[in-house]
């Protein structure tokens, strides 16, 4: 599906990928692990915008509108879909079968908020569900996500996470929580300090592992993948 060779980015110029070589194939369920400042973001957009025409993102920057409705937030994420002056209609007054859609998505979703509810009077959280629904609504195959759980609670986030694993054939997740990682995923990749240093599949995965790639010694790649 994507591969990487020997690829090196600047954030901020400031070097953030360090000569990183990668490969994911469709239908892996891939998450992303690494300290604060590590490269995560900036790998997650770089593969987005290798794989844009087929891939949903949700980021941590979440380009929502505050001076919209929820229900024009998430709405954004089927924009592509449809022509300029259907979707001009819709922000007029929106029609009733995207309005349902995105009432029962959003419902899925545990976000039961009025649909005309300015975004700006959400909370945190809510805003975070209001960013995967928006994602989810482009409906692709593939889903990218940048800690797209991480304003919410344990219980919350694991029914979540769930719910877009089964959704999608192919999920590249960036995560805080380590044990979503141990418990869900096909492989799990390492970042620190720019450079991959664990790339390993579910079945040679121990805590152990994690244990060791989260400690201050630099550590050449571990790898089985």
């Amino acid at each position: 599906m994507v591969n990487i060779d020997n690829l090196t980015l600047k954030y901020a110029d400031k070097l953030a990928i360090r000569q990183l070589s990668l490969s994911i194939a469709s239908g892996e369920k891939v998450a992303i692990i690494g300290p604060s400042g590590s490269g995560k973001s900036t790998l997650l957009s770089h593969l987005y915008l290798l794989l844009k025409e087929s891939a949903a993102f949700c980021s941590q920057k979440q380009g929502l509108v505050d001076g919209l409705s929820t229900y024009h937030n998430v709405y954004m994420g089927a924009l592509s879909r449809h022509h300029w002056s259907y979707n001009l209609i819709n922000l007029i007054a929106p029609f009733s079968t995207p309005l349902a859609e995105v009432e029962a998505l959003c419902h899925q979703l545990s976000l039961d908020v009025p649909m005309s509810k300015v975004l700006s009077k959400l909370s945190g959280g809510q805003r975070q569900r209001v960013a995967l629904a928006r994602a989810l609504y482009q409906q692709q195959a593939t889903f990218i996500g940048d800690e797209p759980f991480s304003a919410l609670d344990p219980l919350m986030a694991e029914q979540l996470l769930t719910m877009v694993l089964a959704g999608h054939s192919t999920c590249i997740i960036a995560l805080h929580d380590k044990s979503e990682a141990l418990r869900h995923f096909d492989r799990i990749l390492g970042l620190r300090d720019g450079k991959l240093c664990l790339d390993i599949t579910q079945d040679a995965l121990t805590p152990e592992v994690i244990d060791n790639f989260y400690s201050p010694e630099i550590l050449p790649l571990v790898s089985n993948a």
